[in-house]
């Protein structure tokens, strides 16, 4: 499988993105030194692509079928896009509360730490619907994993589409969110533009 390996601040400086909105607290001094070139519209859409891919922790190949998704489906392709990444598995675990960073939940997805309305699901990029009630399966809950997670993600606001229970480890998808309510820094128009040339 294939591992993105680069230092995550040093990735979050070049995108020019807050840690915070990976779950990390740690914040970089270091400024990026770019000299003062004009950044051509291509280079604009492109990073506005690697932003998405990074923060939600998705490879060019899955990426680009869910543009492909996105833009068969109706309405705006780009929302479409960003609703979709939003509703993966491993993002729903970190929005509500129970892993510290994306790659955290995903790991917790991967070893079969998690049921969907009662079925263990070990699909990180599992596209969840509106009325799901996801879990952490009985065996796991006690663990002192989850009791560290929850001391650092308590203060962590939950977005109003989803609806957590953070003492039984449990939370219920009200609605799918619509693209107001995903407080990513991403502009979706120029991934559209990217892939529509």
């Amino acid at each position: 499988m294939a591992v993105n390996r680069v230092p995550v601040l040093k990735r979050c400086r070049s995108l020019g993105l807050e840690p915070t909105y990976l779950g990390i607290d740690k914040k970089s001094n270091r400024q990026l030194k770019r000299s003062n070139r004009k950044v051509s519209e291509y280079g604009l859409q492109l990073r506005e692509k690697q932003k998405a891919k990074f923060i939600y922790g998705v490879l060019e190949k899955p990426f680009h079928n869910y543009y492909v998704k996105a833009d068969r489906m109706k309405g705006m392709t780009g929302a479409n896009l960003m609703i979709m990444l939003e509703s993966r598995l491993d993002n729903v675990i970190f929005r509500l509360g129970f892993a510290r960073t994306r790659r955290e939940a995903r790991q917790i997805v991967d070893h079969k730490h998690v049921l969907v309305n009662g079925k263990c699901v070990n699909i990180p990029s599992y596209l969840i619907k509106a009325g799901d009630t996801i879990e952490i399966r009985e065996k796991s809950k006690g663990s002192q994993r989850y009791k560290d997670i929850l001391e650092v993600t308590g203060g962590r606001i939950v977005p109003e589409w989803l609806e957590s229970d953070q003492e039984n480890l449990k939370g219920v998808v009200k609605e799918l969110p619509t693209r107001e309510m995903i407080d990513v820094p991403v502009d979706e128009m120029l991934i559209v533009e990217l892939y529509s040339k």
